[in-house]
């Protein structure tokens, strides 16, 4: 591994994990993301904010900023915050593996994921949707590069979708290992950010049996639909809300962790801030359909289903129930669609946004 420049320390940005994946063996394991390593909700903003802080200001209007599902869902929703605020002409989109039943702007592939489908849904503002519709300057987040081929793959699917306007690609993850390789390929109006930028060589075992494959690979709607009125980030937003943290109560010094489940984590990790500024001694973490093995930087595992009903495992790493005076699980589907054996292993306090019909 070489490093060409970094705004942060490598031991402060990442660790490294087994993936259960043999399309991409090995994951640089973020410490400043909050997926699966618990970190402080300060933590995480202040790497959103000084990877915002490299993004151009005079981007041209209007623009779109992508967060990359499941991992930068949380990133880019920070980094949209802390480069616009509420700005009228910038919008935030999530991509997902979540059909919400309204129509879609376009669809593409993360090739080497667990899960490569993504979707992208059209904004349900109408004044959003002609913002994305004519949007000059994009700004694609996700938590690592390593060749850059699902930014070309986004790229060109943004392009085939109409968005016929675009001036300016800027590609930014918290490290960059692309060596300059994605923004070559998506051309010269392309440039990338990041916190730490290098190159890496990986050399697998020779003789090493792949991982068993865990069935995570579904892209669609589960047994819990969810609500597009409740939603935050997949439909398009330019304001940020704090709905969950309007009558959260703590004590100075409670141990609290905050858990987002899949892809609602934004609103979740908002909780987890807000927790953290009355006085708690805060982490934010999240649910994850991502299989790693146990070992390096992942210490703990606990796998259960799903709570959207699709028949898939989720996981969450690092998680040790003794480390904490109360664990917050967020979720976006009725509290009875939690797996009794994650409740019984964790003993949360289940926060949800839908009530069972």
């Amino acid at each position: 591994m070489e490093i060409d420049r970094s705004l942060l320390s490598p031991e402060h940005l990442f660790g490294f994990a087994e993936r259960l994946n043999p399309k991409r063996a090995f994951l640089f394991v973020s410490r400043v993301l909050g997926r699966d390593i618990p970190v402080a909700p300060s933590k995480i903003r202040a790497a959103c904010n000084l990877l915002a802080s490299q993004i151009p200001a005079d981007l041209p209007r209007p623009v779109l900023v992508v967060g990359m599902a499941e991992a930068a869902v949380g990133l880019g929703a920070g980094l949209h915050r802390a480069y616009v605020g509420d700005g009228d002409k910038v919008v935030y989109l999530s991509t997902t593996r979540h059909a919400l039943g309204t129509p879609l702007l376009t669809q593409f592939q993360e090739e080497h994921s667990h899960a490569p489908l993504h979707l992208l849904h059209q904004p349900a503002n109408p004044i959003e949707a002609q913002l994305v519709r004519h949007a000059r300057s994009v700004i694609l987040v996700d938590d690592e590069m390593s060749t850059g081929k699902t930014f070309i793959n986004l790229t060109k699917a943004l392009e085939s979708a109409g968005l016929e306007h675009i001036e300016r690609v800027v590609l930014a993850t918290l490290t960059d290992w692309s060596d300059g390789s994605a923004v070559a390929a998506i051309g010269p109006y392309a440039s990338s950010v990041s916190l730490l930028s290098g190159r890496y060589r990986w050399t697998p075992r020779v003789g090493i049996e792949p991982p068993v494959v865990l069935h995570v690979d579904v892209t669609g709607t589960g047994d819990y639909a969810l609500d597009s009125h409740l939603d935050w980030g997949r439909l398009g937003v330019r304001r940020h809300r704090a709905r969950l943290a309007s009558n959260a109560r703590c004590r100075t010094g409670e141990r609290i962790l905050v858990l987002g489940t899949s892809e609602h984590v934004w609103e979740p990790f908002q909780l987890a801030e807000h927790l953290e500024k009355a006085g708690a001694d805060v982490r934010f973490s999240a649910v994850t359909r991502s299989p790693l093995a146990v070992g390096h930087s992942i210490e703990r595992a606990l796998a259960f289903s799903d709570n959207y009903g699709l028949g898939i495992a989720n996981f969450v790493y690092n998680i040790d129930p003794a480390d904490y005076d109360r664990i917050i699980l967020c979720s976006e589907t009725p509290a009875e669609a939690v797996d009794p054996f994650l409740i019984n292993a964790l003993r949360p306090e289940i926060l949800s946004d839908k009530v069972s019909s």
